[in-house]
């Protein structure tokens, strides 16, 4: 593991939100970063290698599947880890809550209308480099 998703592990591990979550978790032909099976919920830490396209693609596999994908970047993490582990407790309590960065932040959607319209910190904009 990565310095961010220790930091996130040792604030979701041994049921602290009340859940049990696994780390490098196999789910088909995928391993989710952090994954609590009785909730369905994957939380996926993305950062500079970040690959739009394909994650797209294994997030609706794993939706297909009754998974919910909740993708945190780690800008986030290094920021606002409070927030971040709030808003993991959120989404489990009212599931579909708090899955992407603009409804965390209420900051307009990282892909509107098929065109990238704003950035999470760290993250280069309007899609650029991802």
């Amino acid at each position: 593991m990565t310095a961010v998703e220790r930091r996130l592990w040792f604030r979701v591990r041994a049921k602290q939100l009340g859940v049990k979550f696994r780390r490098q978790h196999p789910i088909g032909p995928y391993v989710a970063d952090f994954a609590c099976t009785s909730a369905r919920l994957i939380v996926e830490i993305d950062g500079d290698t970040h690959m739009e396209a394909y994650d797209k693609h294994r997030d609706r596999w794993m939706e297909s599947r009754g998974w919910r994908v909740m993708r945190v970047y780690l800008s986030e993490i290094d920021d606002e880890l409070d927030s971040v582990i709030a808003a993991i407790e959120q989404e489990l309590v009212e599931p579909g809550s708090m899955l992407d960065w603009a409804q965390r932040t209420g900051q307009p959607s990282v892909y509107g209308i098929g065109v990238a319209v704003s950035s999470p910190p760290g993250l280069p904009a309007s899609g650029e480099g991802i």
